[in-house]
């Protein structure tokens, strides 16, 4: 059995309406999946599993969800080339309140601006949850999502963080024309 446990008020989006999410994640991994929602564990039998690599693609839905991701958004991560990676806010301000809240707002901008941009840019998607910041996105933009959202935790400026991401972007689509 594998553990898990994701904050209390994300336990409904990983039952679903009816129990469709859970369901839907049962059925495609084989594996029985135990939700106590009093306490907001979660347990996997990975012996009634298809495949074991299956049940971490569950286990790596589960913590998505957890982390403020929509179900159709976590579901990206059954693909084997998107990751799946979580900031921690504390780790670049300590658990300063203020700061944490300083530095969400960098990442989201003015009117969600930033979280948009880079989004768009990078294909991915960004979840902004307590005291976290998580990323969905294929394995190749990956590091440039995560470089961007450093840079800004780290306190670089919008328009350098853009500036690296476009560039970058433009690099990787360069390198796969020329791959192809």
């Amino acid at each position: 059995m594998k553990y898990l446990k994701i904050p209390m008020d994300r336990i409904g989006v990983l039952i679903g309406r009816n129990g469709e999410t859970k369901n839907y994640l049962e059925q495609i991994s084989g594996a029985r999946i135990e939700i106590d929602s009093e306490q907001g564990e979660i347990a996997i039998d990975e012996q009634t599993a298809k495949d074991p690599l299956i049940v971490l693609k569950i286990e790596n839905i589960i913590r998505a969800i957890g982390r403020g991701f929509s179900p159709e958004n976590a579901n990206r991560l059954l693909d084997d080339l998107v990751d799946f990676y979580v900031f921690d806010i504390y780790d670049y301000v300590g658990k300063k309140e203020r700061q944490v809240l300083r530095l969400k707002s960098r990442i989201i901008g003015r009117e969600g601006k930033t979280k948009r941009v880079l989004e768009e840019l990078t294909e991915s998607n960004i979840s902004i949850y307590g005291h976290t910041i998580s990323v969905i996105s294929d394995m190749e933009n990956m590091d440039i999502v995560k470089k961007a959202i450093d840079m800004l935790l780290s306190g670089s400026r919008h328009s350098t963080v853009y500036r690296y991401v476009e560039g970058s972007m433009k690099k990787l689509k360069l390198e796969h024309r020329l791959n192809f």
